[in-house]
Order: C-alpha cells, then sequence, then structure tokens
C-alpha cells in the first residue's frame, strides 16, 4: 500500500484540498492494483478553513505523524503561504525527504516547501501571481515558467493553476502505475469538466447561429473580437441607433451587444487554447481582452476555470483519448487493463 500523507492548513483552497484525494481514489475504485491510503494532516489543529464560497471548516484526521512512513508527501497552498513553517512542519518535511520520500507541493505550498532549503537549487513551479514574491523569498530556488502544469527536478513534484492539482496527481499514478491507469484515471476525473465547457461553448454557438435581422453585424463582431468596439462602433456597423441595436440583439439572441461580443471572444480563445501554441499573452491581444489578466479574469467567471488550466485539461483528454485508441484490439474492443 502507498501512503499519501497531505499536508493542508487553514486557508487551503477549495480544490487543492480535494482534487488530489478524488484522483487517487478513483485510480484505486477503478485498478484493483492499486491502493493507497489518503492521509490529511494539519500541524495547526483539529479544524481547518478552506477558501471559497462558502468557505468550508472541516475536521482534519492526522496531525504531522501522518507525515511518518509516507511514501508521498504533499503541500498543499495556504493562506499564509509567505510565513516560514513552523519548526514542527519543517523538520518533518526534512525527515521525510531525508528518508527518500517523494515530496509534492500545489501552488504556493510550494513556499513551506522552500522554506526548508529543500529545494535551494532546483527547478520549481508555483502560481504566476505569486512568483515575484517566490523569486524574492527564495533566490536559490530555479523557478520555472515554460507554461508546463508541473515540474519535477529528482524527488520533487511541484505543480501550478487552478488545477495544477489535478495534472500532478495523474503524474504521480503514471510514475507508480503507468500511462493506461493514469488514463483512465484522467478521463474519469476530467470529462465532467471538459464536457461541461464544450457544453457551454455549444450553448454559445446556439446563440450565435440565431442572428436572423443582424446577421451582418454579428459576423463583423466575431470577425473583429481583437478590436476595442464599443456600442457606438456596433450601432454604427449596423446603421441603427444605439438602443435599436439593444433592442434588436436581445431579441435575437437574448444578450446585450456587449455580452454577445464578450461571448464571442471567449468562444474564439477556447477554439485558440484547443488548437494552437499561441502563448496565453497572444491569445488576450487576439481576442480583443488586452491583457491576459483580462482574458483570465472573464475565462474564469464563465468556464470555472483558467485557459492554462484549460488548455491542459483539453490535451491531457486528447492524450487519453488517443491511449484509449491504441488500447483498442483488433475486434474493436477495449482491453481490460486492470
Amino acid at each position: 500500500m502507498s501512503v499519501i500523507a497531505i499536508l493542508v492548513a487553514d486557508g487551503v483552497p477549495s480544490q487543492e484540498l480535494t482534487i488530489p484525494p478524488a484522483v487517487f481514489t478513483t485510480a484505486a475504485r477503478a485498478y484493483r492494483q492499486v491502493v493507497y491510503e489518503i492521509r490529511i494532516a494539519s500541524a495547526t489543529g483539529s479544524r481547518t478553513v478552506t477558501t471559497g464560497e462558502p468557505p468550508l471548516d472541516f475536521a482534519v484526521p492526522w496531525g504531522i505523524e501522518a507525515l511518518d512512513g509516507a511514501g508521498t508527501v504533499l503541500v498543499t497552498g495556504h493562506g499564509a503561504h509567505r510565513d516560514p513553517p513552523s519548526p514542527e512542519v519543517a523538520e518533518a518535511l526534512r525527515a521525510s525527504a531525508a528518508r527518500g520520500c517523494r515530496m509534492a507541493a500545489i501552488g504556493t505550498g510550494v513556499f513551506t516547501l522552500a522554506a526548508t532549503g529543500l529545494l535551494d537549487g532546483r527547478r520549481a513551479l508555483t502560481s504566476w501571481p505569486h512568483q515575484k514574491d517566490f523569486v524574492r523569498l527564495f533566490p536559490r530556488v530555479r523557478v520555472e515558467s515554460t507554461g508546463d502544469p508541473t515540474v519535477v527536478d529528482g524527488p520533487f513534484h511541484t505543480s501550478a493553476g487552478v488545477l495544477g492539482g489535478l495534472d500532478l496527481s495523474v503524474d504521480l499514478v503514471e510514475r507508480d502505475h503507468g500511462w493506461r491507469v493514469a488514463a483512465g484515471t484522467a478521463r474519469q476525473i476530467m470529462l465532467p469538466l471538459y464536457d461541461k465547457v464544450v457544453a457551454d461553448r455549444e450553448e454559445l454557438e446556439r446563440e450565435i447561429g440565431d442572428r436572423t435581422s443582424i446577421e451582418a453585424t454579428t459576423r463583423w463582431l466575431e470577425e473583429n473580437v481583437h478590436r476595442p468596439l464599443t456600442l457606438a462602433d456596433m450601432a454604427d456597423h449596423a446603421k441603427v441607433s444605439v438602443s435599436s441595436l439593444n433592442r434588436r440583439f436581445r431579441q435575437r439572441t437574448g444578450l446585450s451587444p456587449l455580452q454577445y461580443l464578450l461571448r464571442a471572444r471567449l468562444h474564439e480563445a477556447q477554439l485558440l487554447l484547443e488548437n494552437t501554441e499561441l502563448p496565453i499573452e497572444r491569445i488576450a491581444a487576439r481576442t480583443g481582452f488586452g491583457s491576459p489578466a483580462n482574458l483570465r479574469h472573464h475565462f474564469q467567471r464563465r468556464t470555472g476555470t483558467s485557459p492554462r488550466a484549460y488548455r491542459a485539461a483539453h490535451r491531457r483528454l486528447t492524450r487519453v483519448s488517443a491511449l484509449r485508441e491504441e488500447t483498442r484490439d483488433e475486434n474493436g474492443e477495449t482491453r481490460d487493463e486492470s
């Protein structure tokens, strides 16, 4: 049995608390050769509060002793990540690394791991909004900015982004049990997320398709999402007043012109994320959002995930689909990998 200790503290992002256990338990449920013991641990007390709406107050079943005997220690992000860990936590992390334990960190959890000195001279990854703070606090750690969701340097695994814990956890499953198990696990975990985004895009395409008397203007908007268009620009193109433009758009699409333009920009961004290698900065410029921060804000609100995480999930799902095809036998049946 492989023991995975997940170290949390107050202010842990909800997805970092829930996604890694979901990956490991899904793998164990789907494949009989996979056996994981998950220990949720905290050195700060028996209760921990997550971020999110609403915040979740939950009981933590393990203390710092959970790290003893663990094969993997995974440190999540938390609210006070800039503060050095307690001597108890630092000592436990160093002891785990010294006995050859696999060490991992999600998001701002890398601050805690780096504060022990274990990452000095190594490559690591953290969430983009915190990179400047991380570089200032830990100049001996080489921060990666390649766009990859995970970075591995020896026994140290770090990840970033809203779904960084997903990629890191699936990668750990692959290292433990091979790509077939990891692929099947990833498909079960990610299909609900991906289906949600695809359904959202299909809804947009239906909205775009219903453009009876404003077809020329909607087509023009879709071809010019990169421009900083205003209501006056749209009304001028349609050769109507702003009030008439608003009325026609709401009648035909259920959206205001600016809402329609935002949906069209998001639609274009999704296509670029799926089908190109363009960096987020270029995609933001090509879709009229101007800055990566603006693109991330609207993309997160609409889809529930970040552009980088969506691209990573799409790539992972594409890989899973390809691998599933490779496992089909001559009769078109999928072989049992369990």
